[in-house]
């Protein structure tokens, strides 16, 4: 298994990998660049198929954290974590821990939080053998928990930023939004749609996930596969990446695409077939950033001891329509996508140490 000739690896910091034999625990955490501050990032459990595609997912996640805090304003670096192993089969409390002595091995160079697979309770059981968790129960004002809803508002903002572009409109009221994925973050973004009054069309692989989509949003529900042919206003992908790919570019109708979901686009070429499409990308690493502001600040409330409320990660999530408004200006200035925009702000600050004006620290 290369990994310096790997496509992914992007000059990588550091890609550890861990093997603990008594819980049967199999792990990599990747750190992709640390310039703007210790590597924070989500803890992946999933079923990879192989070695090597849990290497892809790794590097590719961790490369996005890089851009992601970078764009969000917050002085950290890019890192990520995946657990091989089918999170529903073989998950238990013990494991975790075993990840988390993998990650307090590396003495603070990575912090981890939950991601597909992993959860609070299982933030909880890392934090028995490491302090470079976040994404603990909240306490009282305190803030903590589960980021998914911050995540999901964050998606939301960039979304309707989108949609005001491309429609002119500043209500989702009667737009057509088909949502990729209704777990945790997918679930809480339909909500929010819904409320504002779009109509709805899901998929998901779980049954209970779409049940309560349906009874609480009133969604029309469609098939796996389905979901790429609907003549819908904007597609939200919100389950796993690379679903923007040669095979469903040319069935996609929808004319703008924001979601929640990591690495969209299959490849960079992808992002310029949309141009070529006419069809608005907001940039997933952008607008789903709002996870990432929210454990920021309880790791920084927990580091300072100092209280901060929930209306502060607001107002920075809200900013999120800023930069989607500063990405967009300089793709149409320059005449390039939307993606590369977006890499050529959130490098210009990872690589040489700045975070925006708007963002935690100057």
């Amino acid at each position: 298994m290369a990994l310096f000739t790997h496509e992914e690896f992007d000059h990588h910091e550091k890609v550890s990998f861990f093997h603990d034999q008594e819980t049967g625990l199999k792990a990599i955490i990747a750190i992709h660049n640390s310039n703007l501050g210790p590597a924070l990032g989500g803890c992946r459990m999933w079923d990879y198929a192989t070695s090597e595609e849990a290497l892809t997912d790794v590097l590719r996640l961790s490369r996005g954290m890089s851009y992601k805090s970078a764009l969000a304003g917050l002085p950290l670096g890019g890192g990520k974590s995946v657990i091989i192993g089918d999170a529903r089969k073989i998950k238990t409390a013990d494991l975790m821990r075993a990840m988390g002595r993998a990650v307090d091995s590396l003495g603070g160079a990575y912090i981890i939080a939950e991601d597909v697979g992993s959860s609070v309770q299982d933030m909880v059981a890392i934090n028995e053998e490491t302090d470079h968790v976040v994404g603990l129960p909240a306490k009282g004002d305190d803030v903590g928990g589960d980021p998914s809803p911050l995540t999901a508002y964050g998606v939301y903002v960039g979304l309707k930023t989108a949609a005001f572009h491309k429609f002119g409109v500043d209500t989702l009221k009667g737009l057509k939004v088909s949502v990729q994925g209704v777990g945790n973050v997918g679930y809480h973004l339909c909500k929010l749609l819904h409320k504002d009054g779009a109509e709805l069309f899901i998929t998901d692989v779980h049954q209970d996930s779409i049940d309560r989509v349906v009874e609480e949003c009133g969604a029309t529900v469609v098939g796996l596969d389905e979901i790429y042919d609907l003549d819908v206003d904007i597609y939200a992908p919100c389950a796993l990446g690379g679903t923007v790919n040669d095979e469903t570019l040319p069935r996609l109708k929808a004319k703008v695409i924001a979601g929640a979901a990591n690495n969209q686009l299959k490849r960079a070429k992808h992002g310029d077939a949309l141009v070529e499409q006419d069809v608005l990308y907001a940039p997933d690493y952008v607008i789903n950033a709002g996870g990432v502001i929210n454990v920021y600040y309880e790791y920084n409330a927990r580091q300072s001891g100092k209280a901060l409320k929930q209306d502060e990660i607001y107002a920075h999530i809200d900013r999120i329509a800023d930069t989607m408004q500063e990405i967009i200006a300089l793709a149409e200035q320059k005449n390039i996508s939307m993606a590369k925009a977006a890499d050529e702000l959130a490098e210009a600050r990872f690589q040489n140490k700045t975070v925006s004006e708007n963002g935690v620290a100057a």
